[in-house]
This record gives structure tokens, sequence and C-alpha cells, in this order.
């Protein structure tokens, strides 16, 4: 296939125009052409006059012709060839039965390549089914008790399933591709396929991964919910088994491989395995707010007079500054026409994520705006001593009201130092519900005073991104693991032979497309031992 890239077409473009332009580019007849397959389609808003598409896409022609259009192809700027995105499973006979301990999309897909492989994996999964989830969720939002084992946090789909389910698949290959296929297959728009910000949409992901477990099980894998796995069961250093509970029992099972794809606000979990001595560091995160401006006027900032075109679909961002004390500052899970919301996990605490559904067609844009830390911030120099201070800011946060309404300031108070007493123009999406608060009574300085120099060079760089009236909400402590679980070059524990930590949460990705990613090449390690 041969890859044309930098394809320059209007909003309202047709398939015959991308034809067109292949056929000019690569001077021949459109009738040597057999197909055309958009690869990547990305919005260029610059020049809010001339808002247009920028596409690379595969062309595919008749064989001979392909080979007599080498040397060309070589020669012109733009043009390569690529293989086509198979992805082949590895077969493999094996004494026991895989476990996978977690079902976020690392867990998903470790199980999904061990299942295609015949290798019958066992999941343990701490939460519930994801439609069992969902209504815990809402339930908790409405100002119903915090489920500890089923929120936004745990549960089937993981985090990623309540945070819009954005997709950063940055450079493609069959890996990633086969990643983002079994999302169609399982229900999300084609369109993910292609798009340069690919999302699937929260209330899409309740189906896709239902639709995922499914397949797992009709390849002979096997899900088990409400599972809290406990520990590894080893002989010498090699894994023997593992332990969990499930409603109040004890149980084990037998294997020689165990995925641990444990989320990152596993933090009973991460308590459990460094008490039986596996190898952890810490890892910089990063912690802040959100911030919620009205979706129309976020749309008029980015396209202008186009700011109403349907074609365009609500305007997201991506923002970052590198500041003079040394910290950078970034967005974060910017959801467009979306929603804040709480993904606590423990009791007396507070934590804010945001989600949107497909349609994204909330009133107000939202995103997080996150502070780097690293360790020399966190406590003391204890593995674990990034969840202590991801913890001590919730609880700080909690003890303002004294239950899970989450603090909230506008923008031009939190700027000037000031107490908010009335919301402007914009209303919090955020529930159960939020209360009136200075970030600085229970974030650390720091913080808050990288925030405020970061919302002023996001002014310089997006004219109008201060906007008084903007919410912030807070705080976003849960952004990505503060933990590293050590493995080698093979992918195994440093500590335990057939033990992978895996995904996010073990310190090895950030996002669903990485997560997934690396729960694939650990089953291909189980596969090709």
């Amino acid at each position: 296939m041969i890859k044309l890239t930098n394809i320059q077409m209007p909003l309202d473009y047709t398939d015959v125009m991308i034809k067109d332009k292949v056929c000019q580019v690569l001077k021949l007849e459109d009738e040597l052409i057999t197909n055309i397959t958009l690869l990547k389609r990305a919005t260029i808003t610059e020049n809010k006059d001339t808002i247009h598409y920028k596409m690379t896409v595969g062309v595919s022609l008749h064989n001979s012709e392909e080979e007599s259009r080498i040397s060309f192809i070589r020669r012109s700027k733009g043009a390569s060839y690529i293989q086509d995105y198979r992805y082949n499973v590895i077969p493999a006979n094996r004494n026991s039965r895989p476990v996978v301990v977690g079902f976020g999309p690392a867990g998903i897909f470790a199980a999904l390549i061990l299942a295609e492989s015949g290798q019958s994996p066992i999941v343990l999964e701490r939460g519930k089914p994801v439609d069992i989830r969902f209504s815990d969720i809402n339930a908790f939002a409405s100002g119903g008790e915090l489920d500890t084992q089923s929120n936004i946090q745990f549960g089937e789909g993981g985090a990623g399933a309540f945070s819009d389910g954005k997709l950063k698949p940055g450079l493609v290959d069959n890996k990633k591709y086969k990643v983002m296929s079994e999302f169609v297959k399982a229900g999300a728009d084609e369109k993910i396929l292609y798009l340069e910000k690919p999302h699937v949409g929260s209330d899409v992901l309740r189906k896709v991964v239902r639709n995922l477990r499914e397949k797992i099980i009709s390849l002979g894998g096997e899900v088990r919910f409400s599972s809290k796995f406990t520990r590894v069961i080893t002989r010498g250093n090699k894994v023997y088994g593992v332990e969990y509970v499930s409603d109040g029992q004890v149980y084990e099972i037998p294997c020689d491989s165990v995925i641990l794809a444990i989320g990152h606000s596993a933090r009973d979990t991460f308590d459990n395995l460094y008490n039986q001595g596996i190898t952890m560091e810490q890892k910089p995160f990063g912690i802040g707010l959100r911030v919620e401006h009205p979706q129309e006027y976020m749309n008029k900032l980015q396209y202008g007079g186009e700011y109403d075109n349907p074609l365009l679909g609500p305007a997201d961002y991506r923002l970052v500054t590198h500041l003079d004390n040394g910290r950078s500052v970034y967005s974060f899970c910017m959801c467009p026409g979306g929603y804040v919301v709480p993904a606590a996990s423990e009791q007396g605490g507070i934590c804010t994520n945001g989600m949107s559904e497909e349609a994204r067609d909330g009133k107000n844009a939202n995103s997080a705006l996150l502070v780097s830390v690293t360790p020399c911030d966190f406590p003391d120099k204890h593995p674990l001593s990034g969840i202590a201070l991801q913890r001590s800011i919730e609880r700080a946060a909690f003890d303002i009201s004294g239950d899970f309404c989450a603090p909230v300031q506008r923008m031009e108070d939190f700027i000037n130092g000031k107490n908010t007493t009335a919301f402007g123009d914009v209303s919090p999406t955020y529930k159960p519900g939020t209360i009136f608060a200075p970030h600085s009574s229970y974030m650390p300085d720091y913080i808050v005073s990288s925030l405020k120099s970061a919302i002023k060079d996001f002014d310089e760089w997006m004219n109008g991104f201060y906007y008084p009236d903007a919410l912030l909400t807070g705080p976003e402590t849960r952004t990505t693991s503060p933990v590293r679980i050590l493995r080698g070059d093979n992918l195994e524990s440093a500590d335990i032979e057939g033990l992978y930590p895996c995904g996010e949460g073990a310190g090895y990705a950030g996002g669903i497309i990485s997560s997934a990613y690396d729960g694939l090449i650990c089953a291909e390690k189980i596969l090709g031992k």
C-alpha cells in the first residue's frame, strides 16, 4: 500500500475529490486504483478563514502497477510504501491457564490475545460488570453512598471507561491497529481508525467493553467479577498461583503466568505487592484542577466564524507551558461538551475527573490543568509515597465540606486569591455538588502558584483562555500511576518469574491505547515463552 501524507481537503470534501488528488500526486489514471483508505484526518485551524483537513491516505494499486511505481515513490515527497496492518495471534501450547488481574484496557487486550491463541485465560476483576458499575456511579453522583469496589476507578473497563474514551494512537503499527479495529468490531464508530484525535465516548464504551468481554468468553476465557486479587503465590522465585477474595471467601488459582493490569488507583493492591517484596519505585505524575469553559465560547476561540459549522464538531485544545520554577503545566484529558465527574475510590477523599459522551453535546468544555510532580515533592523516599501525597490532598479537600462536594472557584477569583461567592455564566457540571472554597486551602502552594502562572501563559497562546467566569474544580490527583513496578526486558517482574506488571497501574502506559498495547505485548511474551 502506498501512503500519501499532507493531502489538503476542504471541510465538505468528497471521496471523488480525494481520488482526484491522489491521481494528481501519483500521476496515474484512476482506473489503476483499487482502493483508497483514509489513515488519518486532522483539522487545521491556524487560519480561521481557511479551516481545512490535512489527511494521510493509503492507496492500493493493481500489483503490476505498484511494482512499476517503486522508483517514482522513492523520489516523491510525502509518499512511501507501508505494509497492511495485519496482526497475527501467536499459537501456543501451555500447561496452565494464565491469569489476568484487572479488566481495564490492559487487562482486556491481554485476555483477548490469550483467548484468541486458545489459552483460556482467567480474569480477576475486583469491580462489577460495566452496566452495574454504571448504575453504582450514577447513584453516587446523585448523592448516594460511594461503593469502594465499584466506581469510576474500579470495575469492568477500568478508569478509561469513564473518561471519554480518548484514544492517542500516535504512529500506528499493526498492534495499535489491532486495538482500534477491535473497538470498532465491538461497537465504536469506524472514524476512530483515522481521526487525529479519536474518541469513543463513555456511553459507547459501555457497549464496547461488554462486547469485548463476551468475545473473550466465547473464545474460552473466563471473567470473574467482584474478585479481589490479594497476593501472588510463589515457589522459589516463580509464580505458582494467585490468591483472591470473593464474597468474603479466599480462593486460589494454580498458574505459572500472571499479568498484573491493576490500574493506577489500586492502592491496597500496591500495599500487598510491596509487602510481598516486589520491587517498586516512585514515579512522576501530575496534580491539578478541572477547568470548565462554555463549549460555544471555546468553539469561537478555535474556529472563528466557522464556530457553528456542524462538520467541525466541538472544539478541543491541547496546551503546555514550562515555567521559570522548573515545572511544566499542561492540559490533560480534554473533554469537549463533557462533564466533571466524581472519581473517588476511598471514603473521606475527593478526586475529580472528566468525561464526555459520543455526541459531546454538553454545555461546557472541561479539561484537567496539571502541574508536573516529581519524587522530590513526595513526603519521603518510600516507593508508595506518591500515593500518600495524592491521599493527603484528597482528604484535605474532603475536610472542607465534610462530604463529596468538590471545592470550586471562578478563574478570576483563583488568579486574584479571592473567595468565590456566586457563579457567573458558567455553572458546574460536577455531581454530587460543589462548595465555594479557595483551592489554596487544600492544595500545596507550588501547585496553586504554578497553575496561576500557567493560565496567564495559556491566555497568551490562546487569547481568551483566561475567562473570568470559567470554573476550576478540584482536586485532580489520579492522572496516572505514582508507582512503577519494576520489570525486565522480558516484561517479567524483577523479582518473580512469570509475573508481568502491565499497563498504567504498573507504570508502563498512559492512556487507553498505550495500556491496551502493553497488555497485548505482555500476552505475546507469555505465548512466546
